[in-house]
Protein backbone atom coordinates (compact mmCIF):
# COMPACT_ATOMS: atom_id res chain seq x y z
CA UNK A 1 0.00 0.00 0.00
CA UNK A 2 1.29 3.76 -0.48
CA UNK A 3 1.64 5.33 2.47
CA UNK A 4 1.96 8.82 2.82
CA UNK A 5 4.52 10.53 4.85
CA UNK A 6 4.89 13.17 7.19
CA UNK A 7 6.20 12.94 10.70
CA UNK A 8 7.36 16.33 12.68
CA UNK A 9 8.30 16.53 16.62
CA UNK A 10 7.71 19.47 18.01
CA UNK A 11 9.31 20.18 21.42
CA UNK A 12 7.58 23.14 23.29
CA UNK A 13 8.76 23.63 27.43
CA UNK A 14 6.53 27.00 28.25
CA UNK A 15 7.20 29.39 29.56
CA UNK A 16 11.00 29.67 28.92
CA UNK A 17 13.34 31.65 26.43
CA UNK A 18 14.08 30.92 22.65
CA UNK A 19 16.09 28.37 22.49
CA UNK A 20 16.70 28.01 18.69
CA UNK A 21 15.95 30.62 16.16
CA UNK A 22 13.15 30.52 14.50
CA UNK A 23 12.92 31.79 10.46
CA UNK A 24 10.91 34.89 10.39
CA UNK A 25 7.41 35.56 8.94
CA UNK A 26 7.21 37.72 6.30
CA UNK A 27 3.93 38.45 4.27
CA UNK A 28 2.91 37.66 0.84
CA UNK A 29 1.54 40.38 -0.92
CA UNK A 30 -0.15 40.77 -4.25
CA UNK A 31 -1.06 43.57 -6.63
CA UNK A 32 -4.19 42.65 -7.76
CA UNK A 33 -3.86 45.96 -10.55
CA UNK A 34 -2.50 49.24 -10.73
CA UNK A 35 -4.78 49.92 -14.01
CA UNK A 36 -7.29 52.70 -13.92
CA UNK A 37 -6.01 54.39 -10.78
CA UNK A 38 -8.08 52.43 -8.22
CA UNK A 39 -8.86 53.04 -4.79
CA UNK A 40 -11.85 52.18 -2.31
CA UNK A 41 -11.43 48.76 -2.73
CA UNK A 42 -13.59 45.89 -1.79
CA UNK A 43 -13.22 42.11 -1.44
CA UNK A 44 -15.37 39.06 -1.12
CA UNK A 45 -14.87 35.11 -0.93
CA UNK A 46 -16.75 32.53 -1.63
CA UNK A 47 -17.05 30.86 2.01
CA UNK A 48 -18.21 27.43 0.03
CA UNK A 49 -14.65 27.60 -2.05
CA UNK A 50 -12.42 30.53 -0.60
CA UNK A 51 -10.25 30.37 -3.35
CA UNK A 52 -13.26 31.95 -5.08
CA UNK A 53 -12.88 35.72 -4.62
CA UNK A 54 -14.27 38.86 -6.11
CA UNK A 55 -13.01 42.12 -5.27
CA UNK A 56 -13.49 46.04 -7.00
CA UNK A 57 -12.60 49.24 -7.10
CA UNK A 58 -13.36 52.93 -8.03
CA UNK A 59 -15.32 53.52 -10.35
CA UNK A 60 -15.97 50.76 -12.04
CA UNK A 61 -13.41 48.21 -11.70
CA UNK A 62 -13.82 44.23 -10.91
CA UNK A 63 -11.56 41.70 -10.42
CA UNK A 64 -11.77 38.00 -9.54
CA UNK A 65 -9.51 34.76 -8.46
CA UNK A 66 -9.95 31.41 -8.80
CA UNK A 67 -6.94 30.46 -7.12
CA UNK A 68 -6.95 31.84 -3.53
CA UNK A 69 -5.94 35.66 -4.77
CA UNK A 70 -3.07 34.29 -6.23
CA UNK A 71 -3.86 35.54 -9.71
CA UNK A 72 -6.28 37.71 -10.61
CA UNK A 73 -8.60 38.68 -13.90
CA UNK A 74 -10.08 42.26 -13.91
CA UNK A 75 -12.45 43.90 -16.41
CA UNK A 76 -14.70 47.18 -16.33
CA UNK A 77 -18.15 46.87 -15.06
CA UNK A 78 -21.07 48.15 -17.17
CA UNK A 79 -24.75 48.50 -16.96
CA UNK A 80 -27.67 50.94 -18.23
CA UNK A 81 -27.74 52.04 -15.08
CA UNK A 82 -24.18 53.62 -14.69
CA UNK A 83 -21.74 52.42 -12.50
CA UNK A 84 -20.25 54.82 -10.51
CA UNK A 85 -18.29 53.72 -7.09
CA UNK A 86 -18.93 52.76 -3.92
CA UNK A 87 -18.06 48.76 -4.92
CA UNK A 88 -19.22 46.06 -2.29
CA UNK A 89 -20.13 42.86 -2.64
CA UNK A 90 -22.22 39.72 -1.23
CA UNK A 91 -22.59 35.93 -1.35
CA UNK A 92 -25.46 34.02 -1.71
CA UNK A 93 -25.63 30.30 -0.05
CA UNK A 94 -25.55 28.99 -4.09
CA UNK A 95 -22.15 31.17 -4.41
CA UNK A 96 -23.78 33.39 -6.53
CA UNK A 97 -22.07 37.05 -6.19
CA UNK A 98 -24.06 40.21 -5.89
CA UNK A 99 -22.08 43.58 -7.10
CA UNK A 100 -23.54 46.92 -5.12
CA UNK A 101 -22.92 50.19 -6.33
CA UNK A 102 -23.60 54.03 -7.21
CA UNK A 103 -25.71 54.94 -10.72
CA UNK A 104 -24.79 57.64 -13.48
CA UNK A 105 -27.64 56.54 -16.24
CA UNK A 106 -27.27 58.42 -19.44
CA UNK A 107 -30.78 59.52 -18.84
CA UNK A 108 -30.98 60.05 -15.37
CA UNK A 109 -29.46 61.72 -12.71
CA UNK A 110 -25.78 61.32 -11.18
CA UNK A 111 -26.25 58.81 -8.27
CA UNK A 112 -30.16 58.83 -8.20
CA UNK A 113 -30.16 55.12 -7.18
CA UNK A 114 -29.02 51.81 -6.20
CA UNK A 115 -27.83 49.07 -8.52
CA UNK A 116 -27.15 45.12 -8.08
CA UNK A 117 -25.15 43.22 -10.61
CA UNK A 118 -25.18 39.49 -9.92
CA UNK A 119 -22.96 36.83 -10.79
CA UNK A 120 -23.57 33.01 -11.46
CA UNK A 121 -19.89 31.87 -12.36
CA UNK A 122 -17.85 33.04 -9.96
CA UNK A 123 -17.50 37.04 -11.06
CA UNK A 124 -16.58 35.97 -14.79
CA UNK A 125 -20.15 37.67 -15.96
CA UNK A 126 -22.63 39.86 -14.69
CA UNK A 127 -26.00 41.00 -15.08
CA UNK A 128 -27.09 44.30 -16.55
CA UNK A 129 -28.57 45.08 -13.05
CA UNK A 130 -31.48 45.61 -10.84
CA UNK A 131 -31.91 48.94 -8.62
CA UNK A 132 -33.51 50.13 -5.75
CA UNK A 133 -33.84 53.98 -3.78
CA UNK A 134 -34.74 55.83 -6.64
CA UNK A 135 -36.13 58.74 -5.59
CA UNK A 136 -36.04 61.88 -8.63
CA UNK A 137 -33.08 63.80 -7.72
CA UNK A 138 -31.89 62.76 -4.38
CA UNK A 139 -28.33 61.16 -4.03
CA UNK A 140 -28.17 57.70 -2.81
CA UNK A 141 -25.09 56.93 -1.19
CA UNK A 142 -22.22 54.43 0.50
CA UNK A 143 -24.86 51.10 0.11
CA UNK A 144 -23.66 47.93 1.96
CA UNK A 145 -25.53 44.79 2.03
CA UNK A 146 -25.22 41.22 3.97
CA UNK A 147 -27.47 37.66 3.21
CA UNK A 148 -29.39 35.69 5.53
CA UNK A 149 -27.96 32.86 4.61
CA UNK A 150 -31.12 30.90 6.14
CA UNK A 151 -33.10 32.40 3.85
CA UNK A 152 -30.98 34.08 1.31
CA UNK A 153 -33.10 37.59 1.46
CA UNK A 154 -30.45 40.19 0.81
CA UNK A 155 -30.88 43.57 3.19
CA UNK A 156 -28.69 46.79 1.82
CA UNK A 157 -28.30 49.96 4.06
CA UNK A 158 -27.12 53.41 3.01
CA UNK A 159 -27.63 57.32 3.43
CA UNK A 160 -30.35 59.44 0.87
CA UNK A 161 -29.32 62.79 0.71
CA UNK A 162 -32.13 65.70 -0.31
CA UNK A 163 -29.26 67.43 -2.48
CA UNK A 164 -25.83 66.15 -1.77
CA UNK A 165 -23.34 68.71 -0.30
CA UNK A 166 -26.25 71.08 -0.06
CA UNK A 167 -25.86 73.64 3.50
CA UNK A 168 -28.99 74.58 3.41
CA UNK A 169 -30.65 73.46 6.49
CA UNK A 170 -33.97 72.30 5.19
CA UNK A 171 -31.75 69.23 3.31
CA UNK A 172 -31.52 66.47 5.18
CA UNK A 173 -29.82 62.80 5.02
CA UNK A 174 -31.20 60.35 6.19
CA UNK A 175 -30.77 56.04 6.87
CA UNK A 176 -32.83 53.83 4.22
CA UNK A 177 -33.01 49.97 4.05
CA UNK A 178 -34.52 47.68 1.58
CA UNK A 179 -34.26 44.16 0.69
CA UNK A 180 -34.94 41.17 -1.51
CA UNK A 181 -36.53 38.07 -1.08
CA UNK A 182 -35.74 37.22 -4.61
CA UNK A 183 -32.34 37.24 -4.68
CA UNK A 184 -31.88 40.25 -6.65
CA UNK A 185 -34.47 40.32 -9.11
CA UNK A 186 -36.91 43.15 -7.29
CA UNK A 187 -36.32 44.98 -4.33
CA UNK A 188 -38.82 45.93 -1.83
CA UNK A 189 -39.75 50.12 -1.61
CA UNK A 190 -36.84 52.02 0.78
CA UNK A 191 -38.10 52.78 4.00
CA UNK A 192 -36.50 54.83 6.78
CA UNK A 193 -34.72 53.02 9.62
CA UNK A 194 -33.45 56.57 11.56
CA UNK A 195 -35.17 58.90 13.54
CA UNK A 196 -32.25 61.67 14.22
CA UNK A 197 -32.04 63.37 10.80
CA UNK A 198 -28.60 64.71 9.62
CA UNK A 199 -27.57 67.20 7.02
CA UNK A 200 -26.22 66.82 3.38
CA UNK A 201 -22.95 68.76 3.96
CA UNK A 202 -21.13 65.07 4.33
CA UNK A 203 -19.34 65.92 7.09
CA UNK A 204 -19.61 64.97 10.64
CA UNK A 205 -23.62 65.91 11.36
CA UNK A 206 -24.34 63.60 8.16
CA UNK A 207 -26.01 60.36 8.28
CA UNK A 208 -23.98 57.59 6.66
CA UNK A 209 -21.92 54.36 7.50
CA UNK A 210 -25.03 52.71 7.65
CA UNK A 211 -23.27 48.40 7.49
CA UNK A 212 -26.25 45.87 8.02
CA UNK A 213 -25.43 42.53 9.90
CA UNK A 214 -27.26 39.70 10.75
CA UNK A 215 -28.15 38.30 13.65
CA UNK A 216 -28.47 34.52 15.43
CA UNK A 217 -32.04 34.81 14.59
CA UNK A 218 -32.88 36.55 11.68
CA UNK A 219 -32.31 40.04 13.51
CA UNK A 220 -31.11 43.02 11.05
CA UNK A 221 -28.43 44.95 12.75
CA UNK A 222 -27.04 48.22 11.39
CA UNK A 223 -25.08 51.15 13.02
CA UNK A 224 -24.18 54.24 11.41
CA UNK A 225 -22.59 57.49 12.20
CA UNK A 226 -23.94 61.21 12.32
CA UNK A 227 -24.97 64.53 14.84
CA UNK A 228 -26.20 61.90 17.29
CA UNK A 229 -22.83 59.88 17.19
CA UNK A 230 -22.21 56.26 16.65
CA UNK A 231 -26.49 55.12 17.12
CA UNK A 232 -27.62 51.60 16.15
CA UNK A 233 -31.31 50.16 14.59
CA UNK A 234 -32.11 46.97 14.24
CA UNK A 235 -35.39 44.79 13.10
CA UNK A 236 -37.22 41.70 14.35
CA UNK A 237 -39.17 41.04 11.73
CA UNK A 238 -37.09 41.02 7.94
CA UNK A 239 -36.85 44.87 8.39
CA UNK A 240 -40.78 45.17 8.22
CA UNK A 241 -40.25 47.33 11.39
CA UNK A 242 -37.47 48.81 13.01
CA UNK A 243 -37.11 50.75 16.98
CA UNK A 244 -38.79 54.07 16.98
CA UNK A 245 -35.30 55.54 18.52
CA UNK A 246 -32.29 55.13 17.39
CA UNK A 247 -29.71 53.30 20.75
CA UNK A 248 -26.39 55.43 21.11
CA UNK A 249 -23.25 53.30 21.00
CA UNK A 250 -20.45 55.85 21.59
CA UNK A 251 -21.18 59.76 21.36
CA UNK A 252 -17.94 60.22 18.81
CA UNK A 253 -16.83 63.12 20.44
CA UNK A 254 -15.05 64.51 17.31
CA UNK A 255 -17.08 63.24 14.56
CA UNK A 256 -16.43 60.72 12.10
CA UNK A 257 -15.01 63.04 9.33
CA UNK A 258 -11.42 63.96 10.17
CA UNK A 259 -8.08 64.98 8.75
CA UNK A 260 -5.07 62.75 7.87
CA UNK A 261 -2.00 64.65 6.65
CA UNK A 262 -1.53 63.30 3.35
CA UNK A 263 -4.94 62.06 2.61
CA UNK A 264 -7.39 64.02 0.59
CA UNK A 265 -10.39 62.70 2.73
CA UNK A 266 -10.58 60.71 5.53
CA UNK A 267 -13.29 59.45 7.81
CA UNK A 268 -13.90 57.03 10.24
CA UNK A 269 -17.23 55.72 9.85
CA UNK A 270 -18.70 52.49 11.42
CA UNK A 271 -18.82 48.71 10.11
CA UNK A 272 -21.58 46.30 12.43
CA UNK A 273 -20.78 42.94 12.05
CA UNK A 274 -22.66 39.82 13.70
CA UNK A 275 -20.86 36.41 15.33
CA UNK A 276 -23.28 33.45 13.84
CA UNK A 277 -20.03 30.89 14.10
CA UNK A 278 -21.74 28.90 17.47
CA UNK A 279 -19.13 29.64 19.38
CA UNK A 280 -18.97 31.57 22.86
CA UNK A 281 -19.22 34.51 21.50
CA UNK A 282 -22.52 33.79 19.33
CA UNK A 283 -25.09 36.51 18.56
CA UNK A 284 -22.45 39.19 19.74
CA UNK A 285 -21.99 42.50 17.63
CA UNK A 286 -19.29 44.42 16.95
CA UNK A 287 -19.18 48.08 15.85
CA UNK A 288 -15.36 49.03 14.63
CA UNK A 289 -14.58 52.54 13.94
CA UNK A 290 -11.74 55.41 14.09
CA UNK A 291 -12.04 58.79 15.44
CA UNK A 292 -9.47 61.39 16.77
CA UNK A 293 -10.57 61.88 20.29
CA UNK A 294 -7.12 60.99 21.29
CA UNK A 295 -6.10 64.23 19.48
CA UNK A 296 -5.97 65.17 15.84
CA UNK A 297 -2.28 63.91 15.58
CA UNK A 298 -3.10 60.68 17.37
CA UNK A 299 -6.12 58.88 15.22
CA UNK A 300 -7.38 55.50 16.64
CA UNK A 301 -9.32 52.60 15.74
CA UNK A 302 -11.79 51.54 18.59
CA UNK A 303 -14.70 48.34 18.61
CA UNK A 304 -17.80 48.54 20.69
CA UNK A 305 -19.58 45.39 21.33
CA UNK A 306 -23.17 44.31 22.44
CA UNK A 307 -24.06 40.53 24.33
CA UNK A 308 -27.57 41.67 24.13
CA UNK A 309 -28.78 42.18 21.07
CA UNK A 310 -27.94 46.09 20.73
CA UNK A 311 -29.41 46.92 24.12
CA UNK A 312 -26.41 48.22 25.71
CA UNK A 313 -22.72 48.32 24.83
CA UNK A 314 -19.38 48.02 26.02
CA UNK A 315 -17.17 51.20 26.79
CA UNK A 316 -14.63 51.38 22.89
CA UNK A 317 -11.93 48.93 23.03
CA UNK A 318 -8.53 50.44 21.32
CA UNK A 319 -7.61 48.11 18.45
CA UNK A 320 -4.12 49.37 17.37
CA UNK A 321 -1.81 48.33 20.17
CA UNK A 322 0.78 50.66 19.64
CA UNK A 323 1.96 53.98 22.17
CA UNK A 324 -0.16 57.21 21.70
CA UNK A 325 0.34 59.72 19.12
CA UNK A 326 0.35 57.96 15.58
CA UNK A 327 -2.21 57.82 12.90
CA UNK A 328 -4.68 54.56 12.45
CA UNK A 329 -7.21 54.91 9.89
CA UNK A 330 -9.49 53.62 7.29
CA UNK A 331 -10.23 50.81 9.27
CA UNK A 332 -12.59 47.58 8.22
CA UNK A 333 -13.34 44.72 10.05
CA UNK A 334 -14.54 40.99 9.30
CA UNK A 335 -15.98 37.38 11.42
CA UNK A 336 -14.27 34.44 10.59
CA UNK A 337 -17.75 32.15 11.41
CA UNK A 338 -16.76 29.32 11.47
CA UNK A 339 -14.96 29.82 14.56
CA UNK A 340 -15.84 33.81 15.89
CA UNK A 341 -12.30 35.18 15.53
CA UNK A 342 -12.37 38.60 14.76
CA UNK A 343 -10.17 40.35 11.65
CA UNK A 344 -9.55 43.98 11.52
CA UNK A 345 -7.72 46.08 8.73
CA UNK A 346 -6.24 49.93 8.65
CA UNK A 347 -3.50 51.91 7.56
CA UNK A 348 -0.74 52.55 10.56
CA UNK A 349 2.10 55.16 10.58
CA UNK A 350 3.35 54.09 14.17
CA UNK A 351 7.05 53.28 12.88
CA UNK A 352 7.67 56.45 11.62
CA UNK A 353 7.18 60.93 11.95
CA UNK A 354 6.52 61.38 8.23
CA UNK A 355 4.07 60.52 6.59
CA UNK A 356 4.62 56.64 5.73
CA UNK A 357 1.94 54.38 6.07
CA UNK A 358 1.76 50.50 6.50
CA UNK A 359 -1.32 48.38 6.46
CA UNK A 360 -1.58 46.22 10.10
CA UNK A 361 -3.87 43.57 10.67
CA UNK A 362 -5.31 42.78 14.13
CA UNK A 363 -7.41 39.71 15.01
CA UNK A 364 -8.80 38.54 18.61
CA UNK A 365 -9.61 34.78 19.57
CA UNK A 366 -11.86 35.77 22.59
CA UNK A 367 -14.68 38.09 21.06
CA UNK A 368 -12.04 41.68 21.41
CA UNK A 369 -10.83 41.02 24.78
CA UNK A 370 -7.24 40.50 23.72
CA UNK A 371 -6.51 41.48 20.39
CA UNK A 372 -2.78 41.10 18.17
CA UNK A 373 -1.40 43.58 15.95
CA UNK A 374 0.48 42.38 12.78
CA UNK A 375 2.14 44.06 9.89
CA UNK A 376 0.81 42.64 6.85
CA UNK A 377 2.15 45.22 3.67
CA UNK A 378 5.86 44.35 2.74
CA UNK A 379 6.74 47.86 2.83
CA UNK A 380 5.81 51.27 3.61
CA UNK A 381 3.85 54.08 1.31
CA UNK A 382 3.72 57.80 1.07
CA UNK A 383 0.01 58.99 -0.03
CA UNK A 384 -0.33 62.49 -1.35
CA UNK A 385 -3.37 64.69 -0.49
CA UNK A 386 -3.94 65.59 -4.23
CA UNK A 387 -4.40 61.92 -5.09
CA UNK A 388 -7.87 60.84 -3.75
CA UNK A 389 -8.29 56.90 -1.81
CA UNK A 390 -11.22 56.87 -1.95
CA UNK A 391 -12.93 56.07 2.34
CA UNK A 392 -12.42 52.46 2.66
CA UNK A 393 -10.31 49.56 2.53
CA UNK A 394 -11.93 45.63 3.12
CA UNK A 395 -11.02 42.26 4.22
CA UNK A 396 -12.83 39.03 4.24
CA UNK A 397 -12.31 35.68 6.09
CA UNK A 398 -13.42 32.14 6.04
CA UNK A 399 -11.97 29.43 7.89
CA UNK A 400 -8.77 30.73 8.66
CA UNK A 401 -8.50 32.25 5.67
CA UNK A 402 -7.77 35.77 5.58
CA UNK A 403 -8.15 38.57 2.68
CA UNK A 404 -7.56 41.80 3.63
CA UNK A 405 -7.71 44.79 0.32
CA UNK A 406 -6.13 48.12 0.36
CA UNK A 407 -5.02 50.70 -1.97
CA UNK A 408 -1.27 51.94 -2.16
CA UNK A 409 0.24 55.03 -4.10
CA UNK A 410 4.12 54.85 -5.71
CA UNK A 411 4.62 57.88 -7.22
CA UNK A 412 1.94 59.25 -8.81
CA UNK A 413 0.72 55.60 -9.56
CA UNK A 414 -2.53 53.70 -7.17
CA UNK A 415 -2.46 49.94 -7.24
CA UNK A 416 -4.47 48.04 -5.08
CA UNK A 417 -3.39 45.01 -3.11
CA UNK A 418 -4.24 42.17 -0.76
CA UNK A 419 -2.02 39.36 1.13
CA UNK A 420 -1.88 35.69 0.70
CA UNK A 421 -0.03 34.44 3.60
CA UNK A 422 -1.27 31.44 4.93
CA UNK A 423 -2.67 32.27 8.37
CA UNK A 424 -0.99 29.67 10.17
CA UNK A 425 2.24 31.36 9.63
CA UNK A 426 0.49 35.03 9.52
CA UNK A 427 0.04 33.86 13.00
CA UNK A 428 3.46 32.05 13.77
CA UNK A 429 5.47 33.62 16.31
CA UNK A 430 2.85 34.99 18.55
CA UNK A 431 4.25 34.60 22.24
CA UNK A 432 7.73 33.28 20.49
CA UNK A 433 9.53 34.40 23.94
CA UNK A 434 7.49 31.09 25.64
CA UNK A 435 8.89 28.45 23.34
CA UNK A 436 12.07 26.31 23.18
CA UNK A 437 13.65 24.02 21.83
CA UNK A 438 11.70 23.66 18.47
CA UNK A 439 12.63 20.40 16.65
CA UNK A 440 11.50 18.45 12.87
CA UNK A 441 12.27 15.06 12.42
CA UNK A 442 12.83 13.54 10.18
CA UNK A 443 10.94 15.47 7.89
CA UNK A 444 9.13 14.16 5.66
CA UNK A 445 8.84 10.68 7.00
CA UNK A 446 5.99 7.84 7.20
CA UNK A 447 2.95 7.02 8.31
CA UNK A 448 3.28 8.66 11.54
CA UNK A 449 3.77 12.31 12.67
CA UNK A 450 4.31 13.04 16.20
CA UNK A 451 4.06 16.08 18.51
CA UNK A 452 5.75 16.03 21.27
CA UNK A 453 5.65 19.29 24.65
CA UNK A 454 6.86 19.47 27.44
CA UNK A 455 4.55 21.77 30.08
CA UNK A 456 5.58 23.31 33.26
CA UNK A 457 2.07 23.36 34.30
CA UNK A 458 -0.82 22.17 34.08
CA UNK A 459 -2.28 24.43 30.33
CA UNK A 460 -5.05 23.92 27.94
CA UNK A 461 -3.40 22.25 24.69
CA UNK A 462 -4.78 22.39 21.00
CA UNK A 463 -3.22 20.46 17.97
CA UNK A 464 -4.44 21.94 14.62
CA UNK A 465 -3.30 21.19 10.91
CA UNK A 466 -3.94 23.89 8.05
CA UNK A 467 -3.26 23.31 4.67
CA UNK A 468 -1.27 26.01 2.65
CA UNK A 469 -4.71 28.53 2.53
CA UNK A 470 -5.05 28.72 6.19
CA UNK A 471 -7.88 26.25 6.08
CA UNK A 472 -7.75 23.90 9.05
CA UNK A 473 -8.07 20.82 7.71
CA UNK A 474 -7.59 18.69 11.19
CA UNK A 475 -8.06 18.89 14.67
CA UNK A 476 -5.62 16.52 16.98
CA UNK A 477 -6.41 18.18 20.04
CA UNK A 478 -9.16 20.63 21.31
CA UNK A 479 -8.22 22.54 23.96
CA UNK A 480 -7.59 19.81 26.65
CA UNK A 481 -6.14 19.94 29.95
CA UNK A 482 -2.48 18.55 30.43
CA UNK A 483 -0.57 18.36 33.72
CA UNK A 484 2.98 19.25 34.40
CA UNK A 485 5.52 16.68 31.86
CA UNK A 486 6.51 15.69 28.44
CA UNK A 487 4.20 14.50 26.18
CA UNK A 488 3.68 12.45 22.33
CA UNK A 489 0.98 13.36 20.56
CA UNK A 490 1.18 10.83 18.02
CA UNK A 491 -0.77 11.14 14.39
CA UNK A 492 -2.17 8.87 12.15
CA UNK A 493 -1.47 10.48 8.26
CA UNK A 494 -3.76 7.89 6.45
CA UNK A 495 -6.63 8.24 9.30
CA UNK A 496 -6.37 12.12 8.86
CA UNK A 497 -6.44 11.85 5.09
CA UNK A 498 -4.18 14.26 4.06
CA UNK A 499 -3.36 14.22 0.51
CA UNK A 500 0.34 14.81 -0.75
CA UNK A 501 1.74 18.48 -0.09
CA UNK A 502 2.47 20.97 2.62
CA UNK A 503 0.86 21.41 5.59
CA UNK A 504 1.11 23.63 8.75
CA UNK A 505 0.90 21.84 12.57
CA UNK A 506 0.02 24.35 14.89
CA UNK A 507 0.46 23.95 18.81
CA UNK A 508 -1.16 26.10 20.96
CA UNK A 509 -0.67 26.20 25.05
CA UNK A 510 -2.50 28.23 27.02
CA UNK A 511 -3.14 30.70 23.78
CA UNK A 512 0.52 30.68 22.83
CA UNK A 513 1.14 29.00 19.25
CA UNK A 514 3.76 27.22 17.36
CA UNK A 515 3.43 26.61 13.65
CA UNK A 516 5.97 24.29 11.83
CA UNK A 517 5.88 23.44 8.07
CA UNK A 518 5.72 19.84 7.44
CA UNK A 519 5.01 17.61 4.35
CA UNK A 520 3.41 14.65 3.18
CA UNK A 521 4.95 12.14 0.65
CA UNK A 522 3.59 9.46 -0.78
Amino acid sequence: MITKNLSTILLFSIPIAIGMAVTPVTAQNVMITNNHSPNEPSILMNPLNTDILVAGANLNNVYNSSDGGLTWSEQTMTSSYGVWGDPSFDVDTDGNFYYFHLSNPSSGNWIDRIVCQKSTDNGNNWSSGTFTGLNGTKAQDKQWSVVDRNNNNIYVTWTQFDDYGSSNPNDKSIILFSKSTDRGQTWSAPKKINSVDGNCVDEDDTTEGAVPAVGPNGEIYVAWAGPNGLVFNKSLDQGDTWLSEEIKIDPMPTGWDYGIPGISRANGLPITKCDLSGGPNHGTIYVNWSDQRNGANDTDVFMSKSTDGGNTWSAPTRVNDDPAGKQQFFTWMDIDQTNGNLFFVFYDRREYTDNKTDVYLAYSEDGGTTITNKRISESPFTPNSGVFFGDYTNITVHNNVVRPIWTRLSGSQLSVWTDVTPSPILFAGNGAAQVENVMQYPNPASDLSYVSFKLHEESQVSIDLFDVQGRKVYTVMNNETKGYGKYIIPMNIDEMNLAEGSYFCKLTVNGTSKTLKMIVVE
